[in-house]
């Protein structure tokens, strides 16, 4: 299995773990925190999957950094969801696994973006 595949399957975890954590929120919160940690949740695997199929390294790492962008998001969201007690900790062990394997792949990618630019630039 790929970085790549094996980033989204852990990120895939982690939105469907959202889903059920967020199950037990207050109605009113339906349109409100809730919604928006699903809607972060999902945006993560979906955008390093719209990445990892756009045809090149510069737009994958684009996605990426968008997903990375919506994981902090999330992780900001799971504290908020602690102080207004909705659940007892932000600690997610597959917020943190879903970040380490994103930024070793982003690591990955701009070390090979810029070996392949250093190359093309000596031709």
């Amino acid at each position: 299995m790929t970085r790549e595949l094996i980033v989204t399957a852990v990120a895939i975890e982690l939105c469907c773990e959202i889903y059920s954590i967020t199950r037990y929120f207050p109605d009113y919160e339906k349109f409100g925190l809730k919604s928006q940690m699903q809607r972060c949740a999902v945006s993560i695997p979906s955008n390093i999957e719209e990445g990892a199929h756009r045809g090149s390294s510069k737009d994958f790492l684009r996605f990426l950094f968008i997903a990375r962008g919506s994981l902090a998001e999330l992780k900001t969201q799971l504290r908020i969801a602690v102080r207004l007690g909705y659940i007892r900790s932000d600690e997610n062990e597959l917020l943190s696994r879903t970040y380490q394997l994103l930024n070793a792949l982003i690591n990955t990618l701009k070390v090979r973006t810029a070996k392949r630019t250093n190359s093309e630039a000596h031709e």
